[in-house]
Protein backbone atom coordinates (compact mmCIF):
# COMPACT_ATOMS: atom_id res chain seq x y z
CA UNK A 1 0.00 0.00 0.00
CA UNK A 2 1.42 3.56 -0.63
CA UNK A 3 2.12 5.18 2.98
CA UNK A 4 3.14 8.73 1.20
CA UNK A 5 4.19 10.42 -1.60
CA UNK A 6 7.92 10.02 -3.02
CA UNK A 7 10.61 12.78 -2.05
CA UNK A 8 11.25 14.43 -5.33
CA UNK A 9 15.29 14.80 -5.85
CA UNK A 10 16.25 18.10 -7.11
CA UNK A 11 18.33 20.96 -5.94
CA UNK A 12 17.08 23.75 -3.84
CA UNK A 13 17.93 27.20 -5.46
CA UNK A 14 17.50 28.76 -1.72
CA UNK A 15 19.17 26.52 0.36
CA UNK A 16 21.22 23.98 -1.60
CA UNK A 17 18.98 21.13 0.10
CA UNK A 18 18.48 18.82 -2.54
CA UNK A 19 14.98 17.38 -1.60
CA UNK A 20 11.60 18.27 -2.31
CA UNK A 21 8.06 16.88 -1.09
CA UNK A 22 5.12 17.18 -3.62
CA UNK A 23 2.54 19.83 -1.62
CA UNK A 24 -0.67 17.96 -3.80
CA UNK A 25 -1.62 21.41 -5.48
CA UNK A 26 -1.59 22.86 -9.00
CA UNK A 27 -1.19 25.98 -10.46
CA UNK A 28 -3.16 26.82 -13.78
CA UNK A 29 -2.70 29.87 -15.32
CA UNK A 30 -4.71 30.67 -18.37
CA UNK A 31 -3.29 33.28 -21.22
CA UNK A 32 -6.21 33.55 -23.40
CA UNK A 33 -6.33 30.07 -25.19
CA UNK A 34 -3.46 28.95 -23.91
CA UNK A 35 -2.90 27.09 -20.18
CA UNK A 36 0.32 26.42 -17.86
CA UNK A 37 0.11 24.21 -15.58
CA UNK A 38 2.54 23.37 -12.65
CA UNK A 39 2.56 21.23 -9.39
CA UNK A 40 4.10 22.64 -6.40
CA UNK A 41 6.68 21.08 -4.06
CA UNK A 42 8.37 22.60 -0.82
CA UNK A 43 11.96 22.07 0.14
CA UNK A 44 12.23 20.08 3.45
CA UNK A 45 15.11 22.07 4.86
CA UNK A 46 13.90 25.36 3.85
CA UNK A 47 10.03 25.63 2.98
CA UNK A 48 11.45 27.09 -0.34
CA UNK A 49 7.92 26.32 -3.22
CA UNK A 50 9.28 25.56 -6.75
CA UNK A 51 7.34 24.48 -9.67
CA UNK A 52 7.31 21.28 -11.67
CA UNK A 53 5.92 22.12 -15.04
CA UNK A 54 3.36 19.82 -16.38
CA UNK A 55 1.66 21.40 -19.02
CA UNK A 56 3.17 24.31 -20.94
CA UNK A 57 1.18 26.65 -23.07
CA UNK A 58 -1.20 24.13 -24.10
CA UNK A 59 -4.27 24.74 -25.86
CA UNK A 60 -7.48 24.81 -23.48
CA UNK A 61 -9.52 22.62 -26.21
CA UNK A 62 -6.77 19.87 -25.71
CA UNK A 63 -6.93 19.47 -22.24
CA UNK A 64 -9.93 16.98 -21.13
CA UNK A 65 -12.50 18.49 -19.19
CA UNK A 66 -11.96 16.12 -16.35
CA UNK A 67 -8.17 16.46 -16.22
CA UNK A 68 -9.13 20.19 -15.95
CA UNK A 69 -11.61 19.66 -13.13
CA UNK A 70 -9.01 17.81 -11.71
CA UNK A 71 -6.38 20.30 -11.75
CA UNK A 72 -8.98 22.63 -10.11
CA UNK A 73 -9.64 20.24 -7.41
CA UNK A 74 -6.15 19.50 -6.48
CA UNK A 75 -6.68 15.79 -6.80
CA UNK A 76 -3.68 13.36 -4.75
CA UNK A 77 -4.22 10.78 -7.18
CA UNK A 78 -2.98 12.42 -9.84
CA UNK A 79 -0.13 14.16 -7.89
CA UNK A 80 0.69 10.35 -7.89
CA UNK A 81 -0.12 9.74 -10.98
CA UNK A 82 2.41 12.70 -12.81
CA UNK A 83 5.06 11.84 -10.21
CA UNK A 84 5.34 8.44 -11.51
CA UNK A 85 4.96 9.90 -15.41
CA UNK A 86 8.37 9.23 -16.95
CA UNK A 87 7.74 13.13 -19.15
CA UNK A 88 7.12 14.66 -16.56
CA UNK A 89 10.07 13.54 -14.49
CA UNK A 90 12.68 14.09 -17.48
CA UNK A 91 11.17 17.55 -18.52
CA UNK A 92 11.39 18.63 -15.37
CA UNK A 93 14.96 16.76 -14.46
CA UNK A 94 13.57 15.39 -11.41
CA UNK A 95 14.55 12.17 -9.61
CA UNK A 96 12.55 10.33 -7.50
CA UNK A 97 13.10 8.46 -3.62
CA UNK A 98 11.01 6.01 -3.26
CA UNK A 99 12.35 4.70 0.26
CA UNK A 100 9.48 4.77 2.91
CA UNK A 101 6.90 5.68 0.72
CA UNK A 102 4.98 1.90 0.70
CA UNK A 103 4.49 -0.67 3.17
CA UNK A 104 3.74 -4.19 3.54
CA UNK A 105 -0.13 -4.68 4.73
CA UNK A 106 0.33 -8.47 6.06
CA UNK A 107 -3.40 -8.85 7.41
CA UNK A 108 -4.28 -9.67 10.85
CA UNK A 109 -1.49 -9.29 13.36
CA UNK A 110 -2.62 -12.34 15.66
CA UNK A 111 -1.48 -14.96 13.58
CA UNK A 112 0.37 -18.18 15.43
CA UNK A 113 3.94 -18.07 15.20
CA UNK A 114 4.90 -21.15 14.01
CA UNK A 115 2.18 -20.75 10.42
CA UNK A 116 3.78 -20.39 7.22
CA UNK A 117 2.43 -17.46 5.40
CA UNK A 118 2.19 -17.06 1.92
CA UNK A 119 2.05 -13.34 0.59
CA UNK A 120 1.26 -12.04 -2.61
CA UNK A 121 2.87 -8.43 -3.28
CA UNK A 122 0.56 -6.57 -6.02
CA UNK A 123 2.81 -3.15 -7.57
CA UNK A 124 0.75 -1.49 -9.69
CA UNK A 125 2.13 1.64 -10.40
CA UNK A 126 5.68 -0.14 -10.98
CA UNK A 127 7.63 1.35 -8.60
CA UNK A 128 10.77 0.05 -7.50
CA UNK A 129 10.93 -1.67 -3.59
CA UNK A 130 13.15 -3.32 -1.90
CA UNK A 131 11.43 -6.64 -0.70
CA UNK A 132 13.98 -7.20 2.01
CA UNK A 133 12.65 -3.85 3.68
CA UNK A 134 9.45 -3.70 2.29
CA UNK A 135 9.12 -7.73 4.62
CA UNK A 136 10.94 -6.41 7.93
CA UNK A 137 8.43 -3.34 8.08
CA UNK A 138 5.50 -5.49 7.18
CA UNK A 139 6.28 -7.97 9.58
CA UNK A 140 7.66 -6.77 12.13
CA UNK A 141 10.89 -7.95 12.06
CA UNK A 142 14.67 -5.97 11.21
CA UNK A 143 16.38 -6.41 8.53
CA UNK A 144 19.15 -8.68 9.51
CA UNK A 145 16.57 -10.90 10.59
CA UNK A 146 14.83 -10.92 7.04
CA UNK A 147 18.52 -11.79 5.23
CA UNK A 148 18.98 -14.70 8.79
CA UNK A 149 15.28 -16.16 7.19
CA UNK A 150 16.55 -16.00 3.37
CA UNK A 151 19.84 -17.89 4.22
CA UNK A 152 18.17 -20.31 6.11
CA UNK A 153 15.74 -21.42 3.53
CA UNK A 154 12.63 -19.57 6.00
CA UNK A 155 11.71 -16.99 3.53
CA UNK A 156 11.46 -18.52 -0.37
CA UNK A 157 10.71 -17.06 -3.55
CA UNK A 158 10.89 -17.46 -6.90
CA UNK A 159 12.58 -14.21 -7.55
CA UNK A 160 15.20 -13.04 -6.04
CA UNK A 161 14.41 -10.77 -3.07
CA UNK A 162 17.55 -9.24 -2.35
CA UNK A 163 17.91 -5.83 -4.64
CA UNK A 164 15.07 -3.70 -5.86
CA UNK A 165 12.07 -5.32 -7.72
CA UNK A 166 9.33 -3.43 -9.61
CA UNK A 167 6.55 -5.71 -10.66
CA UNK A 168 4.43 -8.15 -8.60
CA UNK A 169 6.08 -11.07 -6.75
CA UNK A 170 5.02 -13.79 -3.80
CA UNK A 171 6.80 -15.29 -1.26
CA UNK A 172 6.25 -17.59 1.39
CA UNK A 173 7.44 -17.31 5.00
CA UNK A 174 8.05 -19.99 7.56
CA UNK A 175 8.69 -19.34 11.41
Amino acid sequence: MPACLPVILRRCHACASGRFRASGKFRVNAHHKLLDVWLLARCTVCGETTKLTVLERTNVRSVRPELLDLLHHDDPGLTAELLRDPAVRRRNRIALDWDNAWRLDTGAPDRPEDEAVEVSVRNPARIPVRPVRLIAEGFGLSRTEVERLLTEGNLVSVVRLSGKLSGDFTFTLKR
